[in-house]
């Protein structure tokens, strides 16, 4: 009986304990949220956020089981504490309505909030009317971001999976610490701007164990990225996982200390790749490694694209701005599904410095791979297959040096 009485107290206070850690539950049911898949639910769950943001203690806010729609939805801080729990476990699902989310640009979005960590869920876009239009020539809206994060810090996002966005499905802008792990992120290989996780102007974001197959970038990291560290990641189909495009702007910040590691790519149209626009700009990209990579027929492996133009507008016979440089590749292996898996054309007025190659073996069609350089400068060890042809920094010939470019 004294045995049992004890385990009734320690279950009773572990209950307490974990009350006091998470505070109070706010489901969106309890603010008149329908789990039906048709009714709009955004004011619902405005509300049970609005009343877990005022707590001031710790608290919860549920989503549970079912099918909940929602138009575009703002969820914004200051809130009165630093510990609030986002649990989803049911499905948020948007309107096939893609004229509802035009003006927004997203579905959800948690602004200005600390110590946020968002556990769980399902979210569809609805995408593929929007994408349908696109491809039509239509007069079509620019589309919706499935999850963005903005001005925030101390955040964690875990086990969500997002499908078919209209845009990019996770956009991190303008945060600090955020940690993503566990994420599935799925759209049709044709669909357009669909990157899967996409980080700008933010600082110590971290991506880990995540799946990531879409019509674009798997990953995208755009200008005012630094301390970025990518890990775990399976990315196909997609355009690999893209530094850029950088360089749009004049006036921009730069991109630096990036770490990709130990990634796998299989058959998406490019592997790690920098770009950026071919015209004058501030911005930079330095302190890039990619260090551990799997290539499982990818046309472009390793590539350094500065001359990137859409349809020649604005940018035309101009050179890139952006100063590329301490850009290391190690221990990178696989399969080339083009003849050229080490493509550097880079910038004339604005040549790649100190590009470091070691450990790197590509094939093709199982032969060895080929390599092309263009203004592009530093040093190979190890193994190193295409043979490397970068320049020596210390070069005065900057000749191009390409070994049979296509």
């Amino acid at each position: 009986m004294a045995h049992n009485s004890f385990l009734l107290s320690f279950f009773l206070s572990l209950a307490l304990l974990i009350h006091l850690v998470n505070g109070a539950t706010f489901s969106v049911m309890s603010y008149g949220a329908k789990a039906d898949g048709v009714a709009d639910n955004s004011a619902a769950f405005q509300k049970a956020w609005l009343a877990v943001c005022s707590a001031s203690q710790a608290g919860t806010f549920y989503v549970p089981s079912g099918q909940f729609l929602l138009h575009p939805t703002l969820f914004s801080g200051p809130c009165k504490n630093s510990k609030i729990i986002v649990q989803v476990d049911g499905n948020l699902v948007a309107s096939p309505d893609y004229n509802l989310y035009g003006a927004a640009g997203y579905i959800m979005k948690f602004n200005n909030v600390q110590g946020l960590s968002f556990q769980g869920g399902y979210i569809d876009g609805k995408g593929s009317a929007l994408w349908a239009c696109k491809a039509g020539k239509g007069s079509c809206p620019y589309g919706a971001r499935s999850l963005v994060f903005s001005n925030s810090r101390d955040i964690t996002l875990t086990g969500l999976t997002s499908v078919n966005s209209e845009l990019f499905h996770i956009v991190i802008d303008t945060c600090t610490n955020v940690k993503v792990d566990g994420l599935k992120i799925t759209a049709s290989s044709t669909s357009p701007n669909t990157d899967g996780i996409h980080v700008e102007q933010s600082t110590g974001v971290t991506i880990t164990n995540s799946n990531i197959g879409t019509g674009d970038d798997c990953i995208s990291i755009g200008s005012g990225t630094q301390n970025l560290w990518i890990e775990k990641i399976a990315c196909g189909p997609g355009h690999g996982i893209s530094v850029g495009s950088l360089g749009k702007d004049a006036q921009e910040a730069g991109v630096q200390n990036v770490t990709v590691k130990n990634v796998v790519f299989t058959g998406s149209t490019n592997g790690l790749r920098i770009k950026s626009w071919a015209k004058s700009s501030t911005g930079f990209a330095k302190g890039i490694v990619f260090d551990g990579a799997t290539m499982n027929n990818v046309d472009n492996p390793i590539i350094i694209d500065q001359h990137y133009c859409p349809d020649n507008q604005g940018c035309s016979n101009q050179n890139s701005g952006v100063k590329i440089s301490q850009v290391t590749y190690n221990n990178i292996k696989g399969t080339s599904a083009t003849q050229v898996a080490v493509d550097f054309s880079c910038s004339a007025s604005a040549p790649c410095q100190g590009i470091k190659m070691s450990n790197v073996q590509l094939t093709y069609k199982g032969n060895p791979a080929k390599a092309s350089c263009d203004h592009a400068f530093g040093s190979s060890s190890g193994s190193v297959s295409p043979p490397s042809c970068l320049q020596s920094s210390s070069s005065s010939n900057r000749r191009l040096m390409s070994f049979d470019r296509l």
